[in-house]
Order: C-alpha cells, then structure tokens, then sequence
C-alpha cells in the first residue's frame, strides 16, 4: 500500500532522514515514534506530497484512497457539524444544501431539487449522513448539534468534526497526527473501539501509550543518530522490550570489538620492533586500518529521576465543598447544591464528556471561580497550586528559562534544575530563552517543572500531560508517584491516569439537562469502567 525506499531529506541543515526505507500494508496498524523534532510530522507531509523529498521514493498503491487528520483545523466557514461530516466531496454539502433549502421553502417540485437528490443519491449521500450521524454521536455531538454552524464551537470541536469526516470517508490508509488530543476520556473510549474495527490500514503519531499499546500492531521508529526508520513489529510496550534488548546486543557487539582491537593492539605495540614479528605486527596493522568499526551505541532516551522536595502536612480536609451553586450567566447551570469533600493523600481524576464541567470543578476547587452559592471550605494547612495548560502569567517574561526555576526553589543545584528541564524537553540552549519568547506549550511546560520543584500540598492540574512526549509524561508520572500532597487532576492519557488515580469522580450532565452530577468512583480506572459500565455498553460511551 505506501512503500518508502533510500528516502533521504535535510531540513534547516539537519538531516532527518538517509536512505530510509518503511512499508505498510493493507490493513496494517502503524505507530510513528520518536522524539520531538526527529521529523515525524515532516514524514507525514512527504507521504502527502506537502513536502518536498530530497532523494528516494515515496510510492502509494493507485488505488488506495489516503485521508490525513492534521492536529490543528482550519476555518470551517459556514458549514454545520454534519456537513462537515459528510462533506467528503465538497458536491455532497452543496447537494445537501440546495434538497435542505429547497424541503425547508415547501419546494420540492422544483426541478433543480429533483437534480439534487439524484446527484446525492449517486454519491451515496443518504447512506453517508447515517453514518456520519452515528460517528458524531460516538464522538460526543448530541443531535441537536448536527445542523449548528461549526464556527460556533471550539477549536477542539470543531477538529472532531474533521475526524469524523475521514471516518466517514473511510479511506484505505486513514494518517493521524495525534487523534487524541482533543478527546476527552469518554470518547477516547469510543475512538479506540472503532479503530480497533476499522478495515483499512491506520498510520497514527501519537503519545498516548495506552491507546497505541490497544490498537498498533507495527511500531515505526524515527532513529535521529541514523537517520533512518527502524521497524518493530508488536504494539508500543513490546516496541519498547525489543529496543532495550538491540541496545544490550549492540552493547555487547561494541564492548566484543574493543576488546578485540586492544588485543591487536597490545601485540602491535609489544612486537613492533621485534623484526621475527614484523610480518604478523604488518598484517594485525593492516586489519586493524579495514575493521569496519562499531560505534559506540547511544542509551536509549528514559524518564528522568529526581527525588523533589515534599510539601508540608496538610489537614486531613483539605477542601470542602457545602451546597455549592455555580452557572456561566443565567442560563447555564452546572452545579447545584453540589456537596464534595478531599481529604489529604487524595489522588483523584475527573473524568466526563467534554462541557460537563471537569475544568469547572476543578476552578471551583482551586477558587479560580466565584461561587454562587454554598461555602467553600479549605483547610488552614492548605496550601494549593493551580496548574492549566493556558496558564502562563505567573512567569517572569524577563527571565531565562533556567533562572526562572532556579528562582521557584532557591536549593536546588544548577545541574539538577538543567536536568530537569531536559526530561521536559527543554535542552542545552533552550534553558537560555527568555521566558517572554516561549510558545503556548513551552510556557506551558516551563509552569509544570515550577510546580515540581517546589510543589505545593494541594495538586489540581488540568492536562498537564498535554505538551509533553511519551517519555517526558512517564518523568511527570514518576514525580507525582513520589508526591505525598493531594492530588485533582483532569486528563486524556489512559496511561498517566491509570498510573496515579485512585479515586475517580465521574462528571456528567443530568437527565433533563438541567445541571451536573458527580458520582466518586473510589477506584482508579479500570474500577470505575468496570463499575459504571462504560467498558462494555458502547451506549454509554456515546450518550
């Protein structure tokens, strides 16, 4: 189906990749690694034809349809969330427009209807919008959104209207850049499901190891020492086994060789003035000058260690929540009389559809958010720290990057703090930026390693995981293992939840609509699937 050979590319006077070679087949599931920056978008591009290649061939089977979700979407116009759904030929969204106008204006005896349906009806629209209805609902759109202009929602909405194009579009090579980021926890769920049934071949970038661990069965690694691509077949956590085990081989294969070339050496050196062994000293010389030699192997990058500091004790309640009301304006309610008490040692996750108000609570916990009636308590041991992903103001613009931690915890060694830094991928002039120069997801990043150095008794993080590699999430996972303070958090990676949560608080909106429940899980993960029914009623999942 696509087949690479001797692929070669420079970019910015990097090379990326030197004489690189992959296959995928039909129906094969394929995950895309590497560290940040190795070229996995850029890949993707000259797979595409988006990007030019500077040798080698990038060669697609003729008759395979290829459909591409990029992480960030663009202007959807004036079109509603099913047209983008079903607008996998812009023909099919006119079509539909002109039989929706047309019903709408009582016209249906006019010609130009009658062209409009045979001309959707040969394109298979009346099979398409079923299906594309489904796939929105499985992707947490209510039926009421369907026929809403897109423009009217969010970034990350919008992006899973997208999604739910090329599921409908069902191409034979379907290519994600990070499906999931604009997923919640439930519909993440649902995604997963249905990519584990799809009939084409998957070629995906992700971070998620959980997700990738469900559905890959092939691991392509960008290798950037070799610039090259180096295939393993299992999914992500089999990838990782089978690395370990070609670094220790590789290992052995250079400590051998060194061994074998200070043996030569040492003769050559011992006999290269005795003349009876001129002729074997010639020949060791002559061998040692055509050895093709190992390189000494690079250690596979791994999650960074640091012990960091404690926080003091809190109270055993830390915060209590009494009878608490809240609603953006008149008209939407999300809580009422909501009653919500953590206590210290807490590790909790807030799980729900997007729009429940998990972000909400979390505010409300943390005092971002003015209450509109009940009392928030907070124990006066309690000392907490707020930590979203947007959040950026508390940083020191005319700061280096380096500085500004060092500064939040005044004990810590330079070394350290660079250490620490790296693991979160800032790295050897990175930690000289300024801070007023850094991206979103650098300011984003450079927050979080504040936190840990210096970290507070009351944790609420909101996608902390967002900006991070897979290897930089398993760094936070390890901090907040060690953590001894309280812990609320939001997140989509199945892995960093399962890894930390031990209670799950399950935020949903009511029956009628009218407001927001929570219901405490006292159990990580897969407890409250496994109690709440969501992983195995698809129902739930897309209600």
């Amino acid at each position: 189906m696509l087949t690479i050979k001797k692929l070669t590319k420079t970019l910015g006077g990097r090379t990326l990749f030197r004489d690189a070679d992959m296959t995928i087949n039909w129906g094969e599931r394929v995950a895309l690694v590497g560290p940040n920056g190795a070229g996995k978008s850029t890949l993707f591009k000259m797979i595409l034809g988006e990007e030019d290649i500077d040798s080698g061939t990038v060669d697609r089977d003729e008759y395979a349809i290829t459909g591409s979700l990029a992480q960030e979407a663009g202007d959807p116009g004036d079109e509603t969330i099913l047209e983008i759904a079903i607008g996998i030929t812009p023909e099919i969204i006119q079509y539909l427009r002109t039989i929706r106008e047309h019903e709408a204006a009582g016209t249906t005896e006019h010609k130009d209807y009658a062209e409009a349906v045979d001309q959707f009806t040969a394109l298979n629209g009346y099979q398409l919008e079923p299906k594309a209805k489904k796939i929105l609902a499985g992707l947490g759109y209510k039926q009421g959104d369907f026929n809403r202009p897109a423009r009217e929602y969010s970034g990350g909405w919008v992006m899973r209207a997208y999604l739910a194009r090329l599921l409908v579009m069902e191409p034979d090579l379907l290519m994600l850049d990070e499906p999931t980021n604009h997923l919640d926890l439930i519909t993440l769920l649902w995604f997963q499901r249905y990519l584990m049934n799809y009939p084409g071949a998957v070629f995906l970038i992700s971070h998620d190891r959980d997700f990738m661990d469900a559905i890959i069965e092939t691991v392509v690694e960008i290798d950037p020492d070799a610039a090259e691509l180096i295939s393993y077949t299992g999914n992500y956590s089999s990838y990782l086994d089978q690395r370990e085990k070609t670094y220790e081989q590789k290992v052995q294969a250079y400590r051998n060789q060194r061994k074998e070339i200070e043996g030569h050496q040492e003769f050559i050196d011992r006999f290269r003035q005795v003349g009876s062994k001129a002729a074997q000293v010639q020949s060791r010389i002559k061998f040692l000058e055509k050895l093709d030699k190992i390189e000494k192997p690079r250690a596979p990058r791994k999650p960074f260690k640091f012990t960091f500091p404690q926080p003091d004790r809190s109270n055993q309640k830390v915060i209590d929540l009494k009878k608490i009301d809240f609603a953006y304006g008149n008209d939407k309610v999300i809580y009422e009389g909501l009653d919500l008490t953590i206590e210290r040692g807490d590790k909790i996750v807030l799980v729900g559809p997007n729009g429940a108000g998990k972000s909400t609570l979390l505010k409300l916990l943390g005092g971002q958010l003015d209450i509109t009636g009940g009392e928030r308590e907070v124990g006066y041991l309690t000392k907490q720290g707020y930590y979203s992903q947007h959040r950026s103001e508390t940083l020191n613009e005319s700061n280096r990057v380096l500085d500004e931690v060092m500064d939040s915890c005044p004990t810590l060694r330079e070394e350290d703090a660079r250490a620490i830094l790296g693991s979160f991928l800032f790295r050897r002039a990175d930690v000289e930026k300024r801070c007023g120069i850094l991206s979103g997801g650098e300011k984003s990043r450079l927050n979080l390693v504040k936190f840990l150095v210096d970290p507070p008794n009351l944790l609420l993080m909101d996608e902390p995981t967002t900006h991070l590699d897979i290897l930089s999430i398993d760094s936070l996972v390890n901090a907040l293992k060690a953590y001894e303070g309280t812990l609320v958090f939001i997140s989509h990676d199945v892995h960093f939840i399962r890894n930390l949560a031990e209670t799950t608080l399950h935020i949903a909106r009511n029956e009628d609509d009218t407001a927001s429940t929570v219901t405490r899980y006292t159990g990580g993960y897969d407890y409250f699937l496994e109690k709440s029914g969501l992983d195995d009623d698809r129902s739930a999942v897309t209600s």
